[in-house]
């Protein structure tokens, strides 16, 4: 106990109760190597945002019985990608934390660089499995449903569960909705994550985030949390993989 409350972690990204596949709308017959070709798109938008820069805002907030936010984390961020530094996170004036009953964790911050705006490469493909669902129009594009999963679960590693709505005409991913993975819950404390939704624009011909969001109910063991979380990806630019990049004193990774 701390202060008369529990103390408890929470992570930024994962769901509270499990991800369900999404009911397939057709039952078309999928193009063969399915999987893999998602897997070969997203390596490519993956290589294509490297070569961009953006500005990421993070609120997340708890909210009581009636529904009122009683507290806030709130983060903006330049990020960029570089050979010699991987992503870089540069922040924008000092992030704010009215937080009172969660704590955000290291997870949390891992999830939202690498989990939430989800990309199945083919470096991470041998991690995954998938299963199709069919097909259906999301945000104007006819796709193909594709669930994917972990094929096991690896100590210190974090993962994406849920459904990816594709593209049709190239593979690309234009939508993605599930959770983090693993939920972390040991005698001591419960490490807990949303369940979430990253959509995505098109980009100059790549299909990248532009908002993840969720509003989702934490149910721990002393008593139930809900809360809801913005995350906004914008005012993206190409720099060039020539182009240099000055970081000043505030810039982290």
């Amino acid at each position: 106990m701390k202060n008369g409350r529990v103390a408890r972690n929470i992570a930024l990204i994962v769901a509270s109760a499990l991800v369900f596949p999404v009911a397939a709308a057709h039952a078309a017959v999928p193009p063969a190597g399915l999987l893999k070709r998602i897997a070969k798109r997203e390596s490519e938008t993956a290589r294509a945002r490297d070569d961009y820069t953006y500005r990421q805002s993070v609120t997340f907030q708890e909210l009581n019985d009636q529904g009122l936010v009683t507290g806030t984390y709130h983060e903006v961020a330049d990020i960029t990608y570089t050979a010699s530094h991987g992503r870089f996170e540069k922040i924008i004036g000092r992030p704010t934390n009215t937080l009172k009953r969660i704590k955000l964790t290291p997870q949390d911050f891992e999830d939202i660089r690498n989990v939430d705006p989800f990309l199945l490469t083919l470096g991470t493909l041998p991690l995954y499995e998938g299963k199709y669902r069919g097909e259906e129009e999301m945000d104007g594009y006819p796709c193909w449903i594709e669930y994917v999963q972990p094929k096991q679960i690896l100590s210190g590693q974090r993962f994406f569960q849920g459904t990816l709505w594709v593209r049709k005409s190239d593979f690309s991913v234009v939508r993605s909705e599930g959770q983090a993975v693993p939920q972390i819950e040991t005698a001591k404390e419960q490490n807990l994550f949303p369940h979430f939704t990253t959509v995505r624009h098109d980009i100059e011909g790549w299909f990248f985030p532009v908002e993840t969001y969720a509003n989702d109910t934490l149910f721990f063991r002393v008593w139930p949390q809900r809360v809801r979380i913005a995350i906004r990806y914008t005012n993206y630019k190409r720099f060039g993989s020539e182009s240099t990049i000055t970081y000043g004193p505030a810039d982290r990774h």
